[in-house]
């Protein structure tokens, strides 16, 4: 217990030291930055390490655009399912979360240990993999880790475009995607997590807004005529829903940078939990209210906001949904920044102008594939079936057993089993159960599903889609022709 206490108090002053590097190199201050002391607005708005700041950045970046296409994933499962499903994906997220932070809690004490310096470097999943596992695992963690925040990043661009388009339908959604990737461009210019304060907070309000506009509006709105509830009623359908809600409670592939932003990371653990179940008191009550509204209609409508009347709460909502999209975009490609300044030998540089020119070809890709696959709530499935049920579920939980295998290894734990699993049996009974069920449920039988529905998209609209589920044009009937007797 006592090698324990001294692990933590060693990360505790490490982090200390390491939020006044990255104070110097995040704002391009230099040694100017440490030297600034009492109540700073730049560094009260910019510098953000503190367990608050996590907090708004885990929830923040949990319940972003997928708040918009839970009503659809109802539709597809029913509400029951739709309940249940949260509840129990909600409780898995935040039980991998909880492995994520202990196994970067064990590679960072490893690392203090051997007096490994982390000045200007910040510690990512993949290395934590690496310096636990080895290279094999680093590759692995890489690959998914990447290519689910390549997709992620996508999906808020296909996101903002749906959503602007019910303010402004002037413009097609494929025009509107590259107007919006021109803005998403600029999160080149934010440095890392610890920069993320103001708009976490702001990102957060922003969601909260819109989850009980909708909520409330379904209820004003009441049930429309003939509203029928079928789901679940396909196969297919059921199990893209409830990889959708695996999707919405996955959103690990940060954590570990959130966590090395954080002047405490250890706590880290608690404030996921705590984020997870206020995430639970917006998509729940929204994305019911909208099933019990509109029912079987969400099923060709993944956007919850194609099926309220157009007012300016409606358009306040999506204005919200903007503003945070760009916060999420960020998020999710702040990670992506970062390998690929390590991978071009430009992470330790200071500029922040020379670091922004450095990111710019990362934004590219993802730009190109939002306009190729502009399906909204199908790919949301997909990425959730094939990339989110490794990242998020199936590797933390292989990896924690693989860290902590040999009797020396358990014994010498950074971080001990949790409270309400006292034992390390305990522990790896739940980890073979999470891989077990997502590995079938979610990967098996969600990918079937998604992969076949995400096709059938692709089929009726083609790729490069102008505008995917836009309202058809008005048909003009031409006049009968004359008859002549």
């Amino acid at each position: 217990m006592q090698n324990h206490q001294l692990a933590e108090e060693a990360i505790v002053a490490s982090c200390h030291n390491n939020d006044t590097e990255h104070r110097g190199k995040d704002d391009g201050g230099g040694d100017e930055a440490e030297q600034e002391s009492g109540f700073n607005v730049k560094s009260f708005l910019w510098h953000g390490g503190s367990v608050y700041d996590a907090w708004f950045s885990c929830a923040s970046n949990q319940v972003a655009q997928v708040l918009l296409t839970l009503p659809y994933s109802f539709s597809q499962l029913g509400m029951v399912s739709g309940i249940v499903f949260q509840v129990f994906y909600g409780i898995m997220g935040s039980w991998t979360a909880y492995l994520i932070s202990a196994l970067y809690v064990e590679y960072r004490t490893r690392k203090e240990k051997e007096n490994v310096s982390f000045k200007n470097h910040v510690i990512q999943w993949f290395e934590v993999l690496d310096g636990l596992l080895g290279k094999y695992w680093k590759a692995i963690g890489l690959a998914f880790n990447c290519t689910f925040l390549l997709f992620g990043s996508v999906i808020q661009l296909i996101g903002c475009a749906s959503n602007i388009y019910y303010v402004n339908d002037r413009l097609d959604k494929r025009t509107w995607t590259y107007i919006f990737g021109a803005c998403c461009a600029t999160t080149v210019f934010i440095p890392s997590f610890h920069n993320y304060r103001i708009w976490s907070f702001l990102g957060l309000g922003m969601t909260t807004y819109t989850a009980w506009y909708l909520t409330i509006a379904a209820f004003v709105h009441g049930q429309d005529e003939g509203v029928t509830h079928s789901g679940p009623k396909k196969l297919v359908l059921y199990f893209t829903g409830a990889t959708n809600i695996l999707y919405t409670f996955g959103g690990h592939a940060v954590t570990v940078e959130i966590m090395h932003a954080m002047w405490k990371p250890q706590k880290f653990k608690t404030i996921y939990l705590i984020a997870t179940l206020y995430v639970f008191t917006l998509t729940l009550p929204s994305a019911s209210a909208m099933y019990w509204a509109f029912g079987d209609q969400l099923l060709t409508h993944s956007n919850a906001f194609a099926l309220l009347p157009k007012d300016g709460y409606r358009d306040a909502a999506v204005v919200l949904m903007l503003i945070h999209q760009f916060i999420t975009f960020g998020f999710a490609c702040t990670p992506l920044y970062f390998v690929w300044e390590k991978v071009i030998g430009m992470h330790d540089t200071k500029s922040i102008f020379l670091r922004a020119l450095a990111r710019l070809p990362v934004v590219v890709p993802i730009w190109f594939l939002a306009i190729i696959f502009p399906f909204f709530g199908p790919i949301n499935s997909a990425v959730g079936a094939l990339l989110v049920s490794f990242t998020v579920y199936i590797i933390p939980a292989t990896a924690h057993m693989l860290t902590y295998r040999t009797a020396s290894a358990r014994q010498n734990a950074a971080e001990k089993p949790p409270f309400f699993l006292p034992t390390w049996t305990a522990v790896y009974a739940v980890n073979v159960f999470v891989v077990g069920w997502v590995l079938v449920v979610g990967f098996g039988f969600g990918g079937w599903a998604s992969i076949t529905n995400f096709v059938r998209q692709v089929d009726t609209f083609g790729l490069f889609a102008k505008c995917y589920q836009c309202n058809p044009p008005p048909v003009v009937v031409a006049p009968a022709p004359m008859k002549h007797h």
